[in-house]
Formats: structure tokens, sequence, C-alpha cells
């Protein structure tokens, strides 16, 4: 049985401590040399009868007065003769000698010894010291020699703190995580049928739809310890680190086993063998290395599953992700509208909530958003209602954080002049009108002259049911109600401004987009163009390979101009008919600044919508 550390520890600094103190005090604290005569004084004042006592150590005299009551020393001139005799030898006479108290003391045995010590305290402390520091590098205790210990934590299962009821929207995936919990719980179920236990769960996802959430969830469900670290914390800037790390973590692993390892962003040290500035012999890969053999080498018999998170699959080596190592991937997507209503249920539960809210109603509004995005958002919410002095939190405060999260908060302070809130006012009236009048755009659900961020106003569309496919008419649709804000600034006051610039870029890569890898141009035909490319080790898109010729280039360009011309000369056309319409629009906006979707809807009353573009669009000769 090991001591404990903190015991050891201790004595060897409470030792360090009585050596330094000892030496202090032998340095400092020396006997006073004060009121020292010579033993020839000491017999002439015996012989004059000033001496009332005269104490005798082994080689000192103190000596004491009569009359004055002062002390003072004197050393001895031999050691193995007595003071009577030396003080007769002196000259001292015999009746004056018996008029002195004389006495014999002997002296303390510690002192001795504790003078013999004092000599050798510097060694001794300098023995200590060595001593301390051996044993702390023997333990690898110290930073030093710690580079290679696993920096993962373990969470007792004594204590589960999340489980699969507080992960929600994501049914699919639990039920594919629940049969691990199982493995773990009772592996006999399995093995009676000869099925074995899973090496590796790989989590895949976008950022925020709760990866490692719901490996937390799996640790508490099944009732193990639980191993978490992130691919980053392997690899030091010391050779050999990140792969000693894996085998003391394995290590570990497997003595608490049957247990959960979860690497979070394992892309990290995961990426593909050979690419990269460091060659294949980099620390990064034989990390990886040490993961490949732990996973799945000859030692097998072991009950620990390897959950790990990532959100760039497509980077991760090859013989990482065969069967036998990441046995499972489980794909964690956005969640639809009834995931995020029990997305929000979660969220919601516990705070005071307005009877009058409904959760469905919330999560309509919320397409595109994460599980992260829907927790920020209840807590928008509840800081916003907080703010107001409320004690619950109401829909207005939901809405408006919806709001927040997608543009950033209201900017009320921004001084914005008669002219430009005019122009800002029919910008987005133009946006509003003419994605109201097209079939395939989104419902309009608030229109704004309010700057957020940074934007200076804002209209907002809802789809009214989740989509997954998208036709090449909504895409058109699309086009035009990107292009209506600044088809409205031309159309009314002759003039563009700069406010259009975000929605010529996303116009602009729409309709690229469209050409070059969904294949919906007439003229170039169903085919993609460009292979993009990019660097394993920086993760991310840096060019696009061209695998076509220049007149090729040429023509994806006019395709390009021709879609976004259409789509703005069909936005003109709107605006130029529902002219009434934009400008009602536009003296709501000035009025009151914000326009809801009643609002905006009765403004328009009985107007049907526009019949669907032809399709397939002609093409000009």
């Amino acid at each position: 049985m090991q001591a404990n550390p903190l015991l050891r520890n201790g004595l060897i600094y409470l030792l360090i401590l009585v050596a330094v103190g000892a030496l202090f005090f032998q340095v400092f604290n020396q006997p006073r040399q004060a009121n020292q005569i010579p033993i020839s004084r000491v017999a002439l004042d015996v012989q004059n009868g000033l001496v009332k006592k005269i104490s005798s150590t082994a080689n000192t005299l103190t000596i004491t007065y009569k009359d004055i009551g002062v002390t003072a020393t004197a050393a001895k001139t031999t050691r193995d003769t007595s003071i009577a005799r030396e003080l007769l030898d002196l000259g001292v006479s015999a009746d004056k000698l018996a008029a002195v108290e004389v006495v014999n003391e002997q002296p303390a045995q510690w002192g001795d010894l504790l003078t013999i010590l004092s000599g050798f305290l510097p060694l001794i402390f300098v023995g200590a010291l060595f001593f301390f520091l051996m044993r702390q590098a023997q333990s690898g205790n110290n930073q030093a020699m710690s580079f290679g210990k696993s920096r993962a934590r373990m969470f007792s299962p004594d204590k589960p703190t999340v489980t699969f009821a507080d992960v929600a929207g994501v049914d699919e995936a639990k039920a594919e995580l629940q049969e691990v919990v199982e493995f773990l719980k009772e592996p006999e179920k399995f093995t009676a049928l000869g099925a074995r236990i899973p090496k590796g769960v790989l989590l895949v996802g976008p950022p925020g739809t709760g990866k490692t959430l719901l490996a937390r969830a799996v640790a508490g469900e099944a009732n193990v310890p639980f191993f978490s670290i992130s691919g980053s914390e392997f690899v030091e800037m010391f050779v050999g680190v990140g792969a000693s790390r894996v085998r003391d973590l394995f290590e570990n692993a497997k003595r608490n086993s049957p247990c959960i390892v979860f690497v979070d962003e394992i892309d990290a040290v995961g990426r593909h063998r050979g690419a990269g500035l460091g060659g294949s012999h980099d620390e990064r890969e034989q990390t990886l290395n040490q993961i490949l053999v732990e996973m799945d080498g000859f030692d097998t018999d072991t009950n620990v599953i390897i959950v790990a998170a990532t959100n760039r699959p497509d980077i991760l080596d090859p013989a990482l992700m065969r069967p036998g190592r990441f046995d499972r991937r489980v794909i964690l997507d956005r969640p639809d509208m009834n995931g995020r209503k029990q997305i929000l249920g979660v969220h919601t539960r516990g705070k005071p909530i307005d009877p009058d809210v409904k959760l469905d109603e919330v999560a309509k509004q919320t397409p595109g958003f994460s599980g992260a995005d829907i927790e920020n958002l209840v807590n928008e919410a509840a800081i916003l209602a907080a703010r107001r002095n409320k004690k619950s939190v109401g829909l207005n405060e939901l809405i408006e954080s919806i709001e927040k999260v997608i543009a950033g908060p209201e900017r009320k302070s921004r001084l914005i002049n008669n002219e430009e809130k005019r122009i800002i006012a029919y910008h987005e009236a133009g946006h509003a009108v003419v994605m109201r009048m097209l079939p395939s755009c989104d419902p309009i659900v608030k229109v704004s002259i309010i700057s957020r961020g940074m934007a200076l106003g804002y209209t907002i569309g809802r789809p009214e049911d989740d989509r997954y496919l998208q036709h090449k008419s909504k895409f058109m649709d699309d086009l035009s109600g990107l292009l209506g804000g600044r088809a409205a600034e031309e159309l009314v006051f002759g003039d563009i401004t700069t406010g259009a610039s975000n929605d010529l870029e996303r116009a602009t890569d729409l309709a690229r987009a469209m050409v070059t890898r969904y294949g919906m141009s007439e003229k170039l035909g169903p085919r993609t163009f460009g292979n993009r490319e990019e660097l394993v080790f920086l993760g991310r898109e840096i060019s696009e390979q061209r695998n076509y010729s220049d007149k090729i280039a040429e023509q994806i360009d006019d395709e390009v101009k021709r879609i976004i011309s259409n789509g703005y000369t069909k936005a003109k056309e709107i605006l130029t008919t529902y002219r009434d319409k934009l400008d009602a629009v536009v003296n709501r906006l000035i009025q009151q600044e914000t326009i809801e979707a009643s609002e905006f809807e009765a403004i328009f009353g009985e107007t049907p919508k526009l019949a669907p573009m032809p399709f397939p669009m002609p093409v000009p000769a």
C-alpha cells in the first residue's frame, strides 16, 4: 500500500523547516561574550575578598561578585584540574578560597550533541532537498516528469448528472446509443447470441447539436466510469507525448472497465495521415497510430467503449473509420420542428413560463436552430424578462430573443436621419412585397427598420414546414426576394446605395451554386463544375480546381448573370405593379418602425399571390 502523498510531502517539508530553523538559531543565537575576564583577574579578586560565588563547568567559569551583584565569565586554563587547585596555584590563600562558594556543575549532554550537529546542518539541508526532488521525480507529480500522463478527467458513476431524459430532439441517435448502454449493463444478453460489444461510436453533426451532451447521457445511463478528454490535449511540443498519453489513458480505462472514454473533437488527432506540413512522421500521426492500436490491436478483450465527436468526418483517417474501431456512426442533424419543440420543453423545464406560451408556435419560428441555439434563446428570453421586472417569461420575450439570436441586439441608439430612414424603409418593404407576391417564398413574419447588429433593417420570413429538398422555382423566387430591396431603391429614388451589398453577395452565391453544383442551368445541362479543394491540416475549403475550359467558364458567368438578371427584372415588375402596396408598407414602417405578420397581410387584403414561374425558363438565343 502506498503512503499518502500529502503525508510524505508534509514530513519532507517539516524536515527542511527544522533544518533551516536550527541553522538560524545556531548562527544568530551564539552565546554572548560580554564581561569575560582572564583567570588571573579572578584569582586576584578572590584574594581581595570581592568574589561571592564561582560556578565551574568543563571549561567555563561564572563569577558572581558580592556587593555589586555583577556576573562575569572566565575561561579555565585546563579542563582536567579543579577550579580550587587552579586558584591555589595562582597564589590565592586557602582561607580566602574557603570564603568563596565554589560549585562544580555538570554540562548538559544534549548541548554538546547540538554543537556537533550544528556543524552538519548545511549537509543535512542539502541532503533533504535532494531527497525531496528525487521522490517528486519518481512519483511523477511534478510537471517536468508528467508530460506522458493522460489529461483525461474521470467522472464517477455514483452521481450521474445527465441522462437521456435531458436530451431531446435526437430520438434516432438516442435509440442507437441505448443499445450501447444495454451492452454495458447486460453484456451476457448479447454475447449469448454471438454479438460482440461495439468498439467505438462516432457522433457526427454540426456544432451545437448535442454531441457532447449525448455522450454524457450515455455515461449517466450506463452507470459506469466515464473518461473525458479533448483531442487537442494529446499533443504537446515534446516528441512522443501524444502516444504516451494515449497509452496511459487506455491503461486507466482498462483498470476501470467496463467504462466509456469520450474524445471530443477527435479530428484534432484523427486527420488523414500523410497530409499536411509534417509529412508522414509528425507527432500527431504517431498519436493517431497509437489510438488505432489501442482500439483494435492484439489486446481486444476489454470492455472499453470509445465515444468520439466531430463535425468534420470527411477529414478523418480511413483506418480510424473502419468497423472494429468505430463500428457505428451516429448522425446528429439540426432538429426538425417536433425536435425543436421537445428541446424547448427541456430548456423551459423549471422556468416560470406564461401559460399562454405555446411551444409549438415558438418551434415553428426557429427553423435551422440547433439545440445550443434554442438553449441560448430561452436564456436570452429569461434575461429579457428579468430586465423588464416580470415574474415569468412571456411569448413577446421569446419572439424578441429569436430575432436577437438571428440578427443581434437592437440598436435604437443609432441615429438615422429622415432621408436614410426612408431609403431603409423602401429597401425592406421591397424585400417584403416581392416575397409576399411570389408563391415559393416563405411567409413574412416581421418587417422592421430598427437596426440590429450590423443590419440597418431586416425582413424575416418563416417556412410553414421543414424542407429537406429545394426546388428550382424556390431558388428563383428567393433570388428575386433578395434583390427586391435593390430594385425598390432604383425604382423609387432612381439611385442605388450600399445597403444591398449582403443581398447581392447571397444572390450571386445562390445563382452560382444553381449552375455549378445543382445542375439547374438549361444551357449547360445537368452537370457540376469544379472540384472543391481543401487542405486537411487547415480543415476548410481554400480553392476550387477548375475541371472545365475557359469557354465553359465564360458560359458559367453568362448563366449566373442571366439568372440574377431574370430575378432582378421579376422583382422590379412586381414592385412596379404593386407600387401602392409598397408605399403603404413604407408609410406604416416610418410611423411605427415594425410591422408584424397580421398587419402586413392586412395591407394586402385579398390580393392573391402570383402564379408559379413556368418551368423550364426560356433560354435566350
